[in-house]
């Protein structure tokens, strides 16, 4: 018998977990439905790194959901079959403003990367180096470089996945749903029982659940960042991405562009608007690296609301009352990292190949939803 699953959220995870509702052994015993209705995600307004391993958190269960995420990426280009546009792996420079804390993390970054294989290699490169690595920056630091770093670039990142989903088992609708008190779901073309239902709404998290009764712990958080058109040869191909310590992050992308981001703004609600105060910023963070650059090279500036818990770490599984409904959620910044290895955790349930021990990776959904 064929189960009816609703995916509700086309983001990160939500994208991820139905192309994997696609892909994974079991994807014939399932017919699927995405609803997206496209409205201030963080994944589509967002550009961004793959690199957990020289983080400054110390949240164990974020750092192993995190690592296992960056892992889980080489696979699933390969599987989906990701273009340069959407995910390339080009290595990251990560920057200490102190030279002292600079060489104790590259000694840490050693000792990480003899048990992660996902690292690469990993190089202590004085300024100079960098600017051979990144020749659009003037004035570059010094850093570390991890050569299993990568760039994401989230839009195109779901477009793909979802093609390759609408390929096979998964019906894609651009629509706002509402669930019912009794658990089913509302749509334009009327109400429907799932046998599963995942939930992937980001900060809209609460308005999704709140006929159920369910509050979400979660708070939204605005994300500024722009693109800009700069000139690169093509010898310039593949530059590493970096992460400059308290500055915005700096993505340059093959064919002239730039990305520069994101900001994080808690006082701003459900604001999609972008702001001039957040752009200066943004555009003076790249300059303090390359001076060179003009504000006419500023082709957009992207906005989205990403959801962040009480104690930053994102949530995934069942909930406590009603099991048929699985969610994921609470991705903060790291979305890009922790996302999809969540989307795949729930698709595995749906197919119900459950066999890795979420609580290395989460607390219980319980001690964010109630």
């Amino acid at each position: 018998m064929v189960k009816q699953v609703a995916i509700i959220g086309g983001g990160i995870i939500g994208a991820t977990a139905a192309f994997y509702l696609s892909y994974l052994q079991g994807n014939e015993n399932v017919q699927v439905t995405l609803f997206d209705d496209d409205h201030g995600q963080a994944t589509k307004a967002a550009s961004g790194i793959i690199s957990p391993w020289l983080s400054k958190r110390r949240n164990k269960r974020w750092y192993a959901l995190a690592k296992r995420g960056a892992e889980l990426y080489s696979d699933l280009v390969k599987a989906a079959q990701l273009s340069d546009k959407a995910y390339q792996q080009t290595g990251t420079i990560v920057t200490r403003k102190n030279h002292e804390d600079l060489l104790s993390l590259y000694h840490d970054a050693q000792i990480k990367q003899q048990q992660t294989p996902a690292m690469g290699h990993v190089e202590l490169l004085d300024a100079d180096a960098v600017q051979k690595k990144m020749p659009l920056l003037t004035n570059p630091p010094e850093g570390i470089f991890v050569s299993g770093g990568a760039r994401i670039d989230g839009a195109d990142f779901v477009k793909e996945l979802l093609e390759h989903a609408e390929a096979n088992n998964v019906q894609v609708k651009h629509e706002r749903v509402s669930v019912l008190p009794n658990g089913d779901v509302r749509s334009s073309e009327g109400t429907q029982t799932f046998d599963h239902v995942i939930v992937a709404t980001g900060a809209w998290m609460h308005e999704t659940l709140a006929p159920l009764g369910l509050n979400v712990k979660v708070r939204p958080q605005k994300g500024q960042l722009i693109d800009l058109t700069v000139a690169m040869p093509s010898k310039w191909r593949n530059m590493p991405v970096m992460m400059p310590e308290s500055m915005s992050d700096i993505i340059p992308f093959n064919g002239g562009k730039l990305v520069i981001g994101a900001t994080h703004e808690n006082d701003e609600g459900f604001d999609l608007t972008p702001k001039p105060a957040a752009r200066n910023q943004l555009f003076e963070n790249a300059k303090a690296f390359i001076s060179t650059l003009s504000e006419s090279q500023i082709t957009d500036m992207r906005v989205g609301t990403r959801a962040y818990t009480g104690d930053f770490a994102p949530f995934f599984g069942a909930l406590p009352d009603l099991s048929s409904f699985l969610v994921g959620g609470g991705l903060g910044s790291s979305g890009l990292t922790t996302g999809p290895i969540i989307g795949y955790f729930l698709a595995q349930a749906v197919l119900g190949n459950h066999s890795d021990d979420w609580s290395r990776y989460t607390k219980p959904v319980s001690s964010y939803i109630g």
